[in-house]
């Protein structure tokens, strides 16, 4: 066999590039063997393993395989599997979980204003209402008493959002206006999501066009909440195109480890607010600012310099969170500086500011690893750290405890017992916080041990946090595991953008489920 023949999905990704596919949007590659029938196919009683971490764009695609009434679109009503997740994606899910959620939190912020009696509205798009709801108020799913949560329908007219860099931003804030108006509303969250999501898409233009559309939106919310003698604090959860650029200059579509603004606009112009931070500080200062106890479960602190007995509290609050919006004092390749940004400008310059650590160990996460949605909203609400999915099972694999995991052990039991196959799917990749290349490794590592007979892997690549068509390579990673292990094929390759959706565009899933399961997408030969 010819050396490139070792690696025939490699190939095929590079072989896509030159067609003018990315990884973000590859449409499907299946290895198929020399009569043309596609290899490696998910049939009845096989064992499947969806190693992704994080949940909220796993849960669609776990459905069409576990869920016995799906009606989304058509599915083999006779094809039970034996169904595994790397962690818990949703309550209810016919699957066994490999690392079970640690439990809801308890005594968040959101908590702590509730059992007081004020009201809390969350307002976002669809794209992060799981972000300001379930992350913010500590895992719960379910509003609290006094709480409103206002989703504005995530448009679906466009592809990608560089087609409409502003969202449904005007939505957005036409709802949190209201809110701001409504003197029953005590505290007020508002997510602009368009910095974070369009700038995981290689459009420059399109990015400063979200950036400046955030900046001026925000500044008519702080102009209506000064009418209306509010409070304000704008903020962000993690750093995105604050660094675009890669030391070689290619494009740097992921997160950062940047830290984050903190702006505090207070009718009190005596306070002050400490020079830097972490988000797990932002609970505790916001107590702070309403009145409130601090539980002694919040080991952040206050970012405020003056006692909050020194300071008559506030009735309202109003909490803008620009996400994706990191600081960076070097200019070059920085979007956030290369847009124009008047009100965010002014608001740094006219009042009290500070700068909160959003990445690695200060959210939970491994050491020098990028802040992301999840975490960053979280570890906002909690007021503490929160060891995160991905430390755990990176600890777990250290420490040789991975290998035993009962979840893992049953569906590979299954298929050594029944002859039958283990599929791992999820992302191939290192830096995305959906999961690690080294998770696979991990379970490809595990399987051979445990003596499974047959082994695919079905890899979605993504742009984000990636280089330029990384993809191709993390997919020859992955052949080349399979070789040194002499067990494993990669049968199937495909863009995230269709794999791992959370707005219910379920065309997307169906054309991944229809490639794993009846080998649907551009067949590449085995030879």
């Amino acid at each position: 066999m010819h050396s490139e023949n070792k690696f025939p999905m490699s190939l095929a990704v590079r072989n896509a590039y030159t067609r003018g596919e990315e990884d973000e949007t590859l449409l499907p590659l299946v290895l198929v063997n020399r009569q043309n029938d596609p290899l490696g196919r998910i049939h009845s009683g096989d064992s499947v393993i969806f190693y992704n971490i994080r949940g909220e764009r796993e849960i669609e695609l776990t459905r069409s395989f576990t869920e016995k009434t799906f009606r989304e679109f058509p599915v083999d009503q006779n094809l039970p599997v034996n169904f595994a997740t790397m962690i818990e994606y949703q309550k209810g899910l016919n699957v066994a979980v490999a690392f079970p959620p640690q439990g809801v939190l308890s005594d968040t912020l959101s908590d702590v204003i509730a059992e007081h009696g004020l009201t809390q509205t969350k307002i976002t798009e669809a794209e992060k209402a799981v972000h300001v709801s379930f992350f913010f108020n500590g895992k719960k799913s379910d509003p609290l008493p006094g709480e409103e949560r206002i989703v504005i329908p995530t448009r679906k007219d466009v592809k990608l959002f560089d087609e409409a860099p502003e969202m449904s931003i005007e939505e957005i804030t036409r709802a949190a206006v209201g809110k701001i108006k409504d003197p029953r509303c005590n505290f007020t969250v508002v997510n602009f999501p368009n910095v974070d999501v369009v700038g995981h898409i290689e459009n420059e233009s399109a990015v400063l066009r979200a950036i400046q559309a955030v900046d001026r939106h925000a500044g008519l919310l702080i102009d209506e909440a000064r009418k209306q003698n509010v409070a304000v604090i704008v903020t962000a959860d993690h750093g995105t195109v604050e660094k675009w650029l890669y030391p070689d200059g290619g494009v740097d579509t992921g997160h950062t480890d940047s830290p984050v603004p903190f702006i505090l606009l207070h009718p009190d112009k005596t306070l002050t607010l400490k020079p830097e931070g972490e988000l797990t500080d932002i609970a505790p200062t916001i107590l702070d600012i309403l009145g409130l106890p601090t539980p002694a479960s919040m080991t952040g602190a206050s970012l405020l310099r003056q006692d909050k007995k020194s300071f008559v509290p506030v009735p309202r609050l109003l909490l803008i969170i620009l996400d994706g919006w990191g600081f960076c004092e070097n200019t070059k390749g920085n979007l956030i500086a290369c847009a124009a940004t008047p009100v965010m400008d002014a608001l740094r310059k006219n009042h009290t500011s500070a700068l909160l650590a959003a990445s690695g160990v200060a959210v939970g996460l491994p050491p020098k690893t990028v802040g992301n949605s999840e975490a960053g909203h979280l570890h906002m609400g909690a007021g503490r750290r929160i060891y995160s999915d991905r430390l755990n099972i990176d600890q777990s694999i250290a420490c040789g405890d991975f290998h035993q995991n009962q979840a893992f052990m049953n569906v590979m039991n299954l298929a050594k017992k029944n002859g039958t196959a283990l599929h791992l799917m999820g992302i191939v990749s290192f830096f995305s916080s959906h999961g690690s290349i080294e998770h696979l490794f991990a379970l490809m590592e595990m399987a051979r041990k445990q003596g499974v007979p047959r082994l695919y892997i079905h890899g979605m690549l993504g742009r984000r946090g990636e280089q330029a068509q990384s993809g191709a390579n993390y997919i020859h990673q992955v052949e080349e595991k399979c070789l040194s292990l002499e067990l494993g094929q990669v049968v199937s390759v495909i863009g995230r953008y269709w794999s791992m959706d959370r707005e219910d565009n379920w065309d997307r899933i169906e054309k991944t489920y229809r490639m794993l399961v009846y080998g649907e997408g551009n067949k590449i030969s085995i030879e």
